[in-house]
């Protein structure tokens, strides 16, 4: 007998994948690196205390490569047109447009990043 509710179960595909990048020592201290993951192309910088973040590589202005800007003060700097954005959260500091982010962390001395299912 049905009382008309349908239980959902989600699909083990729905939930997002973490992938490892390599160990944390491929990116330099106070630098980014580019990975490709999936159809992403994911900025990763380490910090000077080693923590890390994850931003998509582009920059929503001209697509410039966010990996190659300097990072300080907690932001990345890109390297064509000067725009900021906050490493923690992908929003621009001068700017209306923000950069997606992705959560990443360092487990056993390798970097892993989380990204959607259907990347």
């Amino acid at each position: 007998m049905s009382d008309g509710m349908e239980l959902y179960t989600p699909d083990v595909t729905d939930r997002p994948v973490r992938i490892s990048l390599g160990r944390i020592n491929l990116i330099p201290r106070g630098q980014g690196r580019c990975f490709s993951v999936g159809r992403f192309r994911i900025a990763v910088f380490r910090h000077r205390d080693d923590s890390v973040r994850a931003l998509e590589n582009a920059c929503p202005h001209r697509g410039g490569p966010l990996a190659d800007g300097v990072i300080g003060a907690g932001m990345v700097v890109c390297p064509l047109h000067a725009h900021r954005f906050r490493l923690v959260d992908g929003c621009g500091v001068d700017t209306d447009l923000s950069v997606r982010t992705f959560p990443v962390e360092i487990r056993d001395g390798f970097v892993f990043v989380e990204i959607p299912a259907d990347a």
